[in-house]
């Protein structure tokens, strides 16, 4: 409908954020409560013989609310030229007394849920009954509509689900994955940056969202840049949603830099994932990242230089392999679950390595050691004597 030009405009039963959101060209109502009830007043008065009839079915089916709907908006609908009931439940009993209301041409597409715990039988049977066409996406459906719901036959047809097909079809793409809570050290904006430049197929995944430093808004970059249907926003992940993220994509990037505070990293723990996840790595040459990967890297807020980065590893597979096998390496190398054990040593040492702790220290028979950390303290309690 959007691509033959088709003016549409959107009564919503509810509003929020889901799969399938409207598209900014479509007029959406979202007429305030003091309004609606003011349209459905207004709807009373002029039309007082109508409307009271609507009202009493309104009233025995329990479909108040959808005649409110359907009055309130009445203004707004009439100047359409047919009104299309996108499943066979609420929005259906909202269309049908809009076309009660209008005298306008009712279609309504069925689904399938509505078939088999209709909010309201009786009334889904009379509207359907009034519908000039009745669409739905199977055979099946439309069986069932004729012989439960009594639906006219002539005027029941069958139009499967639309996908675009043409957006939907295979094709060859090289996913940049970045894991990153959204902040300016972490380089979101040079990455953005850098795909205007970046070689066809290249899309960025992008994990995380705001975190506990000032936020960059990265949607909004995305979309200022002109890079949006290059840019995959997965939210915030862990586990096995995140790992199956490392495992699919074909390099990882996270161009770090030093913040207009002078914040730097010290050394992203995203990295150190994706290295043990045996991918390619691209990142810059800040602060202590060097110390540990010497490739794939590029000065910081380059664009052109992260471009050419992105571009050379899409081109050439078997280096990113080769790279991925070297990042496991150093990954197993550098940062196993060795440095955790070597971190409760240390811990471990300084608590046996305590003077006599004064009597008001002591918990227990047990020696407290507090541990500051970034979100708090954790207290670690060791056995006093070695136990």
């Amino acid at each position: 409908m959007e691509r033959s030009r088709a003016d549409i405009t959107l009564l919503p039963t509810k509003t929020g954020p889901g799969l399938y959101p409207a598209l900014d060209s479509w007029r959406l109502l979202r007429t305030p409560g003091f309004r609606l009830l003011g349209g459905f007043i207004r709807t009373l008065a002029t039309r007082p013989k109508a409307s009271m009839a609507l009202l009493l079915k309104a009233l025995h089916t329990g479909t108040l609310a959808e005649l409110v709907l359907a009055a309130g908006n009445l203004r707004e609908a009439a100047g359409s030229d047919v009104l299309y009931a996108t499943f066979g439940d609420r929005k259906l009993f909202i269309a049908y007394y809009l076309k009660l209301l209008t005298g306008l041409p009712l279609v309504v597409k069925i689904h399938a849920y509505e078939l088999y715990a209709n909010p309201n039988p009786g009334l889904f049977q009379e509207a359907l009954a009034a519908a000039q066409r009745i669409l739905t996406v199977t055979e099946h459906n439309r069986k069932l509509l004729v012989e439960r719901f009594k639906a006219p036959g002539d005027r029941v047809d069958v139009v499967r689900i639309a996908v675009d097909t043409d957006g939907l079809r295979p094709r060859k793409r090289f996913a940049l994955l970045t894991v990153a809570f959204f902040a300016e050290r972490k380089g979101h904006e040079t990455l953005l940056r850098a795909l205007r430049h970046a070689g066809p197929g290249v899309e960025a995944w992008i994990v995380g969202g705001p975190g506990p430093e000032l936020p960059v808004d990265v949607p909004e970059l995305a979309r200022e840049f002109g890079v949006a249907d290059q840019v995959a926003f997965f939210g915030a992940l862990k586990g096995a949603a995140l790992s199956a993220l490392y495992d699919r994509c074909d390099a990882f990037c996270l161009p770090c830099r030093t913040d207009s505070s002078g914040i730097q990293e010290g050394f992203p723990t995203a990295i150190a994932e994706a290295m043990a996840a045996g991918k390619p790595v691209i990142t810059t040459r800040h602060a202590g990242i060097p110390e540990v990967l010497s490739e794939v890297l590029v000065p910081e807020n380059d664009e052109f230089a992260l471009a050419a980065a992105i571009n050379y590893l899409q081109e050439a597979p078997s280096k990113r392999r080769q790279l991925g096998l070297r990042n496991r390496g150093i990954a197993e190398r550098e940062f196993s679950l060795r440095n955790a054990a070597a971190t409760l040593a240390a811990l471990e040492e300084a608590a046996a390595g305590q003077a006599a702790v004064p009597a008001g220290n002591a918990v227990g028979d047990r020696t407290p050691v507090a541990v500051t950390t970034g979100t708090g303290a954790a207290v670690i309690s060791r056995p006093r004597g070695g136990e």
